[in-house]
């Protein structure tokens, strides 16, 4: 089947965002709409797309659960063969999920010279309340150059906790203060907005793909 993507910024972008969902919402959530416009507007080209339980949801009554992140590494591998060439560097990463499932493929399409690098929007590094079971074994020895954009009080790992895993040195934690897993801060509590948390993380993106995609 081939993959069906939501594209937008401009086509002649130099540099392609290829991003997938998080286990629970599509990729036309609210949550990935908002970041999409804001990297988009940065000079961006993103492709979004789904995995075959959240399209399937589209069409049939019952919600399939999401399966675990290692069955669906096939289609991510086969997104980025139906992405195709792209103009310049393509970067691959997502959502939660979306970005653990780019993260476990990454490294060998970055020996295969097909990407530049691998961004993740709240990384899921373990289940809320369970610090035990850590997702985080094969990014001690990452060599793909990647951004992690980590609210500081994610319930999936949050500053404290991140800073104890000991991650590849061609990770970088780019922290969003008092943000949650969507990076949404308690403007109330911190003075923070999530348009303005959203906004920072498209400036730092394009800031981190200069320096790793010149």
């Amino acid at each position: 089947m081939t993959t069906q993507f939501l594209f937008d910024g401009p086509e002649d972008a130099r540099v392609t965002l290829l991003l997938a969902h998080g286990a629970g919402a599509p990729m036309d959530s609210a949550s990935m709409n908002a970041t999409t416009k804001v990297l988009a507007a940065e000079g961006f080209r993103v492709a979004r797309f789904e995995f075959g339980y959240m399209a399937s949801r589209r069409t049939s009554a019952g919600k399939k659960p999401p399966p675990k992140a290692e069955t669906v590494m096939p289609e991510y591998l086969a997104a980025v063969d139906d992405l195709g060439p792209t103009n310049g560097p393509l970067i691959i990463g997502g959502k939660s999920m979306g970005g653990r499932v780019a993260s476990m493929v990454a490294d060998a399409l970055f020996d295969a010279n097909r990407i530049a690098g691998l961004l993740c929007l709240g990384y899921p590094f373990h289940p809320p309340g369970r610090p035990q079971q850590l997702r985080t074994a094969h990014l001690i020895d990452l060599k793909t150059p990647a951004l992690i954009c980590q609210g500081t009080r994610d319930e999936f790992g949050d500053r404290h906790e991140v800073g104890e895993f000991g991650l590849s040195d061609e990770i970088e934690l780019f922290w969003l203060e008092d943000g949650d897993h969507d990076l949404k801060p308690r403007k109330a509590i911190s003075g923070f907005t999530t348009a303005g948390h959203l906004q920072s993380v498209a400036e730092h993106v394009s800031g981190w793909v200069q320096r790793i995609a010149p």
